[in-house]
């Protein structure tokens, strides 16, 4: 039987949404970072928006469920961590799921260190535009994700937070 294109493996894997966040998928996100026939096995190599983070299992198991599918016989899913994930990895359609979502996405070419050394960062708030937010925490619902509140229309959001 012949190999299914690399091409058509990522649109398989297309349809794993991230647990955490569904509106997003696990190859826009960045997730997937490799996938590569090695003579008969499909390699894929998978790498955790953070270190620990509770959905690599889930996200694993729905990888390999999706390739049982599509009937490959022969495959192997690693966990690689180096080097480590990072914002830089969503595709601009993860950002625009991000937003439309509710949860304003990283801002472009920053880690947020403001905390450290300068003033924070203006992060557009999802529901009305304004960029009159604040940030209430570092830690949001999930680990990859900070609170913060608009002081124009005064809704609370979620940030992803840069890496």
């Amino acid at each position: 039987m012949p190999q299914i294109s690399t091409e058509s493996i990522y649109d398989l894997l297309k349809e794993i949404k991230d647990p955490e966040i569904p509106v997003l998928t696990v190859v826009d996100m960045g997730v997937v970072r490799r996938v590569e026939w090695a003579g008969d096995l499909l390699e894929v190599d998978i790498t955790p928006t953070y270190s620990g983070c509770p959905a690599m299992d889930v996200i694993k198991r729905e990888v390999e469920e999706a390739l049982k599918l599509a009937k490959i016989k022969a495959y192997k899913v690693s966990l690689v961590l180096s080097p480590p994930w990072t914002t830089d990895w969503l595709t601009p359609e993860a950002r625009a799921q991000l937003e439309a979502f509710g949860i304003a996405p990283p801002v472009d070419g920053t880690s947020d260190k403001s905390q450290l050394f300068a003033k924070p960062i203006q992060v557009k708030c999802p529901q009305c535009r304004s960029e009159d937010t604040r940030l209430v925490s570092q830690f949001g619902s999930t680990a990859c994700k900070a609170q913060y509140q608009c002081n124009s229309c005064k809704e609370p959001f979620d940030y992803f937070k840069c890496l």
